[in-house]
């Protein structure tokens, strides 16, 4: 199982625009520059983010994009839903009609097993953790570096 470049870059993204000051939304030509992904592909992930809820679009001139809600509210297991769209290790978990054998397949019960698995963590993260765990890795960085921690 292999998560789409489309997830890790939006999860960075999301990171990107957690971090940022509250003081109003953060422009996606911003984003695109400080994470190195064409504003083109980050335009087409953040419209999948934002028709699932979990962003919101101030228009004009000091526009931007905003977290439509607290990041410790949006789990990583709804953010990666959004994004990947049904995320299965094999189709039939989801689509048993794709295989005649599905139902009586052991080998299917060991797959769902599985995706309940990858899940249950995912679920058991919020963007908020990935925004700490960036600042702590940032903190480290800086310290290894000589740099003393950012502020």
């Amino acid at each position: 199982m292999k998560l789409s470049t489309r997830t890790r870059y939006g999860l960075r993204a999301l990171i990107d625009l957690a971090i940022q000051p509250a003081d109003g939304p953060v422009m996606l030509r911003k984003i695109s520059e400080r994470q190195g992904i064409s504003k083109k592909y980050l335009d087409n992930i953040f419209t999948s983010l934002r028709l699932s809820g979990h962003l919101r679009t101030v228009r004009g001139a000091s526009g931007g994009y905003l977290l439509a809600e607290d990041p410790s509210k949006i789990s990583v297991s709804d953010l990666v839903r959004a994004l990947e769209g049904n995320f299965s290790p094999v189709d039939c978990i989801n689509q048993p009609e794709l295989c005649e054998k599905s139902e009586d397949c052991v080998a299917r019960r060991l797959w769902k097993e599985m995706e309940k698995a990858m899940y249950s963590v995912l679920d058991a993260y919020t963007l908020q953790d990935l925004v700490e765990r960036h600042q702590d890795l940032d903190t480290v960085f800086c310290v290894k570096n000589g740099d003393g921690p950012k502020t």
